[in-house]
């Protein structure tokens, strides 16, 4: 991979984070009932900092959990048309519950679409929402983001690569060309 660009940098991710955070909040009227759900491997660490967020902002906690579908890969090659699913540590009950599935890049859809699977198979939400720090587009599946952090449109030789501390040593968002 080449690097091509600088999306954002730290100080602007964590603006990012603190935009999506209120906009979680203020479409959910604050944080009753909220649950959320990092895809592994970024949208957890993602997850943890709205929740950090969101506990400054309200004075409140809310429950975090991993979905993990580390067997489907949809940017490498189409494994089947059924993701392996691999599981999810989800330490509290999701019936009932407003899910905010965290992600950091949504491309085609199909991951977010193995993450609902993997939800459904724990519980019946009252709803499932998605927060993505970035959108690229190309777009295979009729799934959108309710939150997003930035649209990138890209072609598709390129690869955005959100990087978080706990996994990349960094904070930021940067463009590559494959």
């Amino acid at each position: 991979m080449e690097f091509k660009s600088d999306i954002m940098d730290s100080d602007a991710l964590k603006r990012c984070l603190i935009r999506m955070s209120h906009q979680i909040l203020e479409r959910n009227g604050g944080s009753e009932n909220l649950c959320l759900m990092g895809i592994k491997t970024r949208g957890v660490p993602l997850a943890e900092i709205i929740r950090e967020n969101i506990l400054a902002i309200e004075g409140k906690d809310v429950p975090v959990g991993t979905i993990d579908i580390s067997f489907y890969r949809d940017d490498i090659e189409p494994v089947s048309y059924s993701p392996n699913i691999a599981g999810a540590d989800i330490p509290f009950d999701i019936t009932g519950k407003t899910i905010v599935l965290v992600d950091d890049v949504i491309h085609t859809g199909r991951t977010t679409r193995a993450a609902i699977d993997c939800l459904l198979k724990k519980g019946r939400p009252a709803y499932i929402q998605l927060a993505a720090v970035i959108d690229r587009g190309h777009r295979e599946l009729p799934i959108r983001p309710d939150f997003v952090g930035k649209n990138i449109p890209t072609s598709r030789e390129e690869l955005i690569s959100v990087r978080v501390p706990p996994v990349d040593g960094e904070f930021g968002v940067k463009l590559f060309a494959k």
